[in-house]
């Protein structure tokens, strides 16, 4: 099921998500409409938060090289914890709540992390590139943090004014 991605200033996406207790049938259908979401909306990755369940969940499934996301190199990332970070990496981020902004964030390069998959299996994992950005992109969702936090105050200012009026031409 296609599940409705909340936009910006939506006051959801500034609450902070709570630990999954049940790995059950119902977590189970939320990483699958997760996942049907992410793709339908041509996304790469979506935190549980973003489609208004505040859990500590996230799907990431980056492209391969025809430009195609593959089931089979999904991401199911559940409790995840930062355990390592080092090096530092600036991309271009954009974000399905947020929809047509983008801009260079800084993040850590690399990143070792502790997560559980959707049977409570626990999992640890390290990541860099696009991956690494990524994971702490969607991770900062389950904080109640976007990335135009990250912007500098002049470019949040402006990133704000540009979308208080696109916005309003709606």
């Amino acid at each position: 099921m296609i599940l409705e991605v909340l936009v910006y200033p939506h006051k959801l996406l500034r609450e902070s998500s709570k630990d999954v207790v049940h790995f059950d049938a119902q977590l189970h259908a939320l990483l699958d409409d997760m996942y049907e979401t992410m793709v339908i909306k041509e996304g790469i990755g979506l935190a549980a938060i973003q489609v208004a369940v505040p859990l500590n969940v996230l799907v990431i499934n980056l492209v391969d090289e025809e430009g195609v996301q593959k089931r089979e190199t999904l991401y199911e990332i559940i409790n995840p914890v930062i355990l390592e970070k080092d090096g530092s990496t600036i991309y271009q981020e954009g974000c399905l709540s947020v929809p047509g902004y983008y801009d260079e964030i800084e993040r850590a390069e690399h990143i070792k992390i502790a997560y559980y998959d959707r049977h409570g299996n626990r999992c640890e994992a390290e990541f860099t590139d696009l991956m690494s950005i990524a994971v702490q992109h969607e991770m900062d969702h389950l904080k109640g943090r976007l990335f135009i936090e990250k912007l500098s105050y002049l470019k949040r200012k402006k990133f704000e004014k540009e979308w208080k009026k696109k916005q309003k031409a709606r």
